[in-house]
Order: C-alpha cells, then structure tokens, then sequence
C-alpha cells in the first residue's frame, strides 16, 4: 500500500506545470478513453492558482483537443477551495495528510474524488462518477514538469 505524502500548503505544493495521463472508462458500455497533456497552476489575480489542463482526449479512436480551466482558491489553513471557471463551486482540497476525498453532486449524478499525493512530484486522483447519466471513472496521473 502506498504511503501519503503531507502537503502542509496545497497551492504552495501545485503551483507550476504537470504533466497528465488520465483514463477514462465508461462503466456501462466498457469504453475507455485517454486525455495526455499538461496542467498549469498559474498565479490568479486576487490570489490562488489558475488551473489550466490542455492535451488531446482519444475516444473510441478519435483524438480530440481537450481544455478545462478551474480556480484554486485559498482556504483555511493551506486548504483549496476549487470553483469552477465561472465561479460556481466545485470542491474543497486538503492535503494535510497527503489524501483526501471530496464530493461533487451534479444534477443527478454524484462525483466522489480522491486525491492522494506521493512525494514532490507525483499525486493522483481518482474520480468515480454514478447517477442515472453516467457511470465513469476517471484515473488522472500528474507528474511535476521540470
């Protein structure tokens, strides 16, 4: 089993840019999908990270280009808050204890992640999304660029 690494700061710990392999396997029909590219935690104006995923997503063959942005903004105690780009909230982050697990409802549907961080330079989540329109789990490697 793999042991956690404590993030005291988490924005302190994500700034700068990742590396990202994620597989996302559709449950029900036994789909999998691949997205490969980077994350940029950039400096938000105001204060947080700016999050922002770029790379190609190949689904059932097909590569696509792939963009998400999302807002990372201080919480208490090295803590994150996570909105969305427009501003609606996401999901809080703590990575005190190196893993942590959130939860996001979505119309009907429910995403529970887990976030578990390695060492310096890896950490991972793991979404696992259930409802009457989806039935997904998406695997998400980062790997500090250097």
């Amino acid at each position: 089993m793999d042991e956690f690494w404590p993030v005291p700061h988490a924005l302190t710990y994500l700034g700068g840019r990742w590396r990202v392999t994620r597989t996302v396997r559709d449950l029900a029909s036994g789909h999998l999908g691949r997205f490969e590219g980077t994350t940029l935690f950039g400096p938000l104006e105001g204060g947080g990270l700016l999050h922002q995923e770029s790379g190609t997503f190949t689904w059932q063959g097909v590569p696509r280009p792939a963009e998400r942005t999302l807002r990372f903004l201080p919480g208490p105690d090295g803590t994150v808050d996570v909105r969305f780009a427009d501003g609606r909230p996401f999901h809080d982050l703590d990575l005190s204890t190196g893993r942590y697990v959130a939860e996001h409802p979505c119309a009907a549907d429910l995403y529970r992640g887990e976030f578990t961080v390695h060492d310096e330079d890896r950490w991972r989540t793991l979404w696992r999304v259930r409802g009457p329109a989806k039935d997904l789990e998406l695997d998400t490697g980062y790997i500090r660029a250097r």
